[in-house]
């Protein structure tokens, strides 16, 4: 049972009627452990699609137009090793963002026997998503893309079709990090080659023609240049919303109304997976797996029935959450 901060309450309906229940479809069986999540969105599959082609073509122009060339074989057999490793931790990251499940709450459980079998006390509140007939936990939200709610949600991203959410935001901070950083390698190693080419013949430094070559050392520069800033920053806000304990949508809607906190250390132990250690950035060590919520982890508790009556709540998540409450009356 969960007690609720005021800032949480949202104007909730009296009437058990309102939910609806019986239009509610029995959940189905649930599918084995570690069945494969993926998501059926175009946009989502093709910007997938995409983040793998540039990374494939970073590889391709580091390889073939910078190390391979390169007279210096101690210096391109170590960026080479250094540079092959970030970018399959990158893309390892990134499959394990997109094919985890990032906490979905069980589709359909909203139903009439179910919310009768809670046994809800006076002063006692459920809330329910009526878009995808489930009865929602405390910090759950509904993605309209993956079109189920998801605990913890920090957003839906289209770069790793998929939901950011408890049980994958460690691979999405791994992958943002390791893009940043191949990002970094890469600028630093086209720095290094037009310094080499401008001293030296441009025929000698490179298998390609001079003009072929410095076409895709620039496009190289670019693509470098805005991933390095656009995953930098996501890294750096999910670290602040794992150390903060705050999503991105409860930032959003906190509106000067702030939550409880736990403590940042065990937040950031709690995604990672445990105490510091080289795990932390191994994309196939799994985190803490959160504790499977319970029927009592549904019931959420006011702390009194004025507050709930007063309390409004104008975003839009007030139009997509409904609420059964057991009162006094």
């Amino acid at each position: 049972m969960m007690l609720i901060p005021t800032h949480h309450f949202r104007d909730i309906e009296r009437k058990p009627e309102y939910l609806q229940p019986e239009k509610c479809v029995p959940p189905p069986y649930p599918g084995p452990v570690g069945t494969m999540w993926f998501i059926r969105d175009g946009c989502g599959i093709a910007c997938a699609i995409v983040t793998w082609f540039l990374v494939l073509y970073a590889e391709f122009v580091v390889l073939f137009v910078m190390l391979i060339p390169s007279r210096d074989y101690v210096y391109s057999i170590i960026n080479g090793i250094v540079f092959n490793l970030l970018a399959f931790l990158a893309l390892a990251s990134h499959c394990r963002a997109m094919l985890t499940d990032p906490g979905a709450v069980p589709k359909g459980n909203a139903t009439k026997e179910f919310i009768e079998s809670l046994q809800l006390k006076p002063g006692q509140v459920v809330y329910k998503c009526p878009k995808c007939c489930s009865i929602k936990p405390d910090r759950a939200h509904h993605c309209s893309v993956c079109k189920r709610c998801i605990r913890k949600m920090d957003h839906h991203c289209p770069w790793v079709n998929n939901c950011v959410g408890e049980n994958n935001q460690k691979y999405f901070v791994l992958f943002t990090m390791y893009i940043a950083l191949i990002s970094l390698h890469a600028l630093i190693m086209v720095g290094f080659h037009f310094l080499h080419c401008f001293e030296e013949d441009w025929t000698k430094c490179s298998s390609f023609s001079p003009p072929t070559t410095v076409i895709l050392l620039i496009l190289l520069c670019f693509e470098g240049l805005l991933f390095l800033i656009f995953t930098s920053v996501m890294f750096g806000t999910q670290v602040h919303s794992i150390c903060t304990d705050e999503t991105g949508i409860e930032r959003l809607k906190r509106k000067n109304q702030p939550r409880e906190h736990t403590g940042s250390w065990q937040s950031v132990k709690e995604t990672f997976g445990g105490d510091f250690s080289l795990n932390w950035f191994n994309p196939f060590s799994r985190p803490c797996q959160p504790e499977i919520p319970s029927d009592k982890d549904m019931v959420r508790q006011v702390t009194s029935l004025s507050d709930t009556e007063t309390m409004e709540d104008p975003s839009e998540e007030t139009k997509d959450e409904d609420s059964v409450e057991v009162t006094d009356e």
